[in-house]
């Protein structure tokens, strides 16, 4: 593998931690895995787009998602309209997984760039990190919005080299979806996995460069890279 210049991260999942909108799920009613179910939709749809070649904005996508799965459901305890306000406003207000800032910040002292590259509006990123007391390691925040395709498109991938004027090839992507790992590849990026959850990885996708339980973990074996060294 070339050497690492760059480190790109997902922010979806992979940086913030989705679990806690499982609770606007059941206070209105709703199974708390609905959330998960919510997401998948979200972006299943946003995919279709990138397929069709066009785009829409997130949370345009996981509002309408979200509507569909909420329409004629019996469990559901209130407004439909006050569900999609509360989830949508709850997902700006997420926290980051308890290993993103110990793999970031070993990254930035290993004198790595980071930036992130996500589907969302680089705006949620932004916070994310802030909230969290990481924007002093973070150099530029990439939206797929300015690319006009979501990942895992070629040309959002590219968007990261174009921005940073690294060479794809020197450019890592962390991710936690198998997908964007993939699409990373293909692309020219190396790709890094987080398997936080220990699932196998679908074969019928490029296999990462990079795998590792947590983000120290992958953080370790991206400096190694970066030095030309073997993890």
């Amino acid at each position: 593998m070339p050497r690492i210049h760059v480190v790109a991260f997902d922010v979806n999942e992979t940086l913030s931690d989705l679990a806690p909108l499982a609770a606007h799920f059941t206070a209105a009613g709703l199974p708390a895995d609905l959330r998960t179910a919510w997401f998948a939709s979200t972006l299943r749809d946003g995919f279709a787009l990138a397929a069709a070649g066009t785009e829409a904005p997130f949370a345009d996508i996981a509002g309408a998602a979200l509507r569909s799965l909420l329409h004629g459901r019996p469990d559901l305890t209130a407004d439909p309209d006050d569900v999609v306000a509360a989830v949508l406003g709850a997902f700006q207000q997420l926290g980051v997984h308890p290993d993103v800032a110990e793999g970031m910040r070993t990254l930035a002292r290993g004198g790595l760039r980071l930036v992130t590259l996500t589907n969302g509006a680089a705006s949620v990123g932004r916070g994310l990190l802030e909230r969290a007391g990481l924007a002093d390691v973070v150099e530029d925040y990439l939206s797929v919005e300015a690319a006009g395709r979501w990942k895992p498109a070629r040309q959002a991938y590219q968007l990261a080299a174009d921005r940073t004027g690294v060479p794809i090839e020197q450019i890592a992507l962390v991710a936690v979806h198998p997908w964007d790992t993939d699409g990373a590849k293909r692309a020219g990026m190396i790709s890094a996995w987080i398997n936080r959850n220990g699932s196998p990885y679908p074969s019928v996708f490029t296999p990462p460069d990079i795998v590792g339980a947590d983000l120290p973990a992958v953080a370790a074996q991206l400096l190694a890279q970066s030095e030309g060294l073997e993890a």
